[in-house]
């Protein structure tokens, strides 16, 4: 894709240009979204960033302040963004389940996520690679732009972040993409955001999650009764899935408004995105990668699960399974 469309479109507008990432962000979403601002500076655009969601995961938090990014939040838009305004979905698609529909025009995304929704874009480029700041880092080098430190330094984080340190979802776009970013970075502040992933009050999740995993054949489901940040849920149904039993993680947690759900799957047979966009297809929304996925139910769907809600969401991905299967 030729992002020389993306700044012409942006370019030619009188509107204020907006790039939003997915709800709660982290490294990857954090990391593109500052890149394309960057891209963008270059040709004299400005442009402001926006999400649903503060930013929950030590590592993102950390990334977000070396950049020194600021992100609107949803109820500080109504001052700032009105329904002409261009929006840049980076890191998600409209409708996908993990991103609001704010005020603005939704013009173009850039993700790395398969498409469950269509939306008629004025551009748009979804490619499937092991990161959102792989297709950033290609954009630089078709420019002939040089990312600065800082850009440079996130956006390999972002990749080594989102293919958990080049294990899961990689391709060769995203070797190469290392490649060209490697001597960029800064490699004190890299080893900085590396080196710490987590604080003590995440260790209650993890207690909780071993609590309550339930195990069915080769898929492990755990529940954890309180709300955690999404990135803690990810975290967790990474940590279920290194079980040695366990080929399918489903994790869930409890919210006021709700039930989020992280999927993980390393059965060649069940893309983690369909599965759980097939579960939840009359209850709620969900989607993602093959390996990697998220979705949620809204307190207004509980009524279509039985009493037995843990029971009901259970069969809702068991079922799911065997369909796939």
């Amino acid at each position: 894709m030729d992002i020389r469309e993306l700044i012409s479109i942006c370019k030619n507008t009188e509107n204020k240009i907006f790039i939003q990432t997915h709800n709660f962000p982290d490294a990857d979403a954090i990391a593109s979204a500052y890149a394309l601002g960057e891209i963008f500076s270059h040709f004299d655009i400005s442009s402001l960033f926006c999400c649903a969601g503060k930013i929950d995961r030590l590592s993102a938090t950390k990334l977000a302040d070396l950049l020194g990014i600021e992100l609107y939040q949803e109820e500080e838009l109504d001052s700032v963004m009105n329904e002409k305004d261009y929006i840049v979905c980076v890191d998600s698609q409209k409708h996908a389940g993990n991103i609001v529909d704010f005020i603005g025009d939704e013009v173009a995304c850039i993700d790395h996520h398969p498409t469950f929704v269509e939306i008629d874009y004025k551009w748009s480029q979804v490619e499937i690679v092991g990161a959102c700041s792989t297709l950033l880092a290609e954009h630089f080098k078709a420019l002939d732009l040089v990312p600065s430190e800082k850009c440079a330094t996130a956006l390999l984080y972002g990749i080594k972040m989102d293919t958990m340190n080049f294990t899961r979802g990689v391709t060769q776009r995203d070797i190469a993409a290392f490649s060209f970013l490697f001597d960029l970075v800064n490699k004190d502040e890299l080893s900085k955001l590396e080196n710490t992933k987590l604080v003590s009050k995440d260790l209650f999740a993890y207690t909780s999650s071993i609590e309550n995993i339930h195990l069915y054949g080769d898929v492990g489901f755990s529940k954890i009764p309180f709300s955690c940040p999404d990135g803690l849920i990810a975290s967790l149904s990474d940590f279920i899935l290194s079980l040695e039993e366990v080929n399918i993680a489903i994790v869930y947690c409890m919210r006021d408004n709700g039930i989020k759900f992280s999927v993980r799957s390393l059965n060649s047979s069940v893309n983690a995105g369909k599965l759980i966009n097939l579960a939840l297809k009359d209850v709620g929304s969900g989607g993602g990668h093959f390996s990697m996925a998220g979705g949620f139910i809204p307190t207004s769907s509980f009524g279509a699960l039985s009493p037995y809600m843990d029971n009901s969401i259970e069969n809702l991905f068991i079922s799911a399974i065997r369909e796939m299967i």
